[in-house]
């Protein structure tokens, strides 16, 4: 996620129906939310305190079954850097599309 003021940051969105799974495939599972709502409740909290601070936020839709291929591509284990990584990639991508 980019810090700088300003500038558009990332932040992950899953659908509800694809939460057990990511929980299933990631590493850190334990440090997720039990819940889709929970979750969700989280990060539209998040996205408010970004939006507060001067950021422009966009949502990033990340397939589960899309971010275990693309970590199993690099030997990654499914986990909050490689998921914060895979979102960064596509954040830029849906940048470079807008552009």
């Amino acid at each position: 996620m980019n810090t700088m003021k300003g500038r558009t940051v990332g932040v992950a969105w899953y659908d509800p129906e694809q939460w057990d799974r990511l929980r299933d495939i990631s590493e850190d599972a334990h440090e997720l939310e039990d819940t889709y709502e929970e979750w969700r409740s989280h990060a539209l909290q998040k996205i408010k305190d970004l939006e507060k601070q001067g950021f422009t936020v966009q949502k990033v839709d990340v397939d589960t079954e899309e971010l275990l291929g693309w970590c199993n591509s690099f030997r990654m284990p499914v986990n909050g850097h490689s998921r914060t990584e895979f979102m960064t990639k596509r954040l830029r991508e849906l940048l470079r599309d807008k552009s």
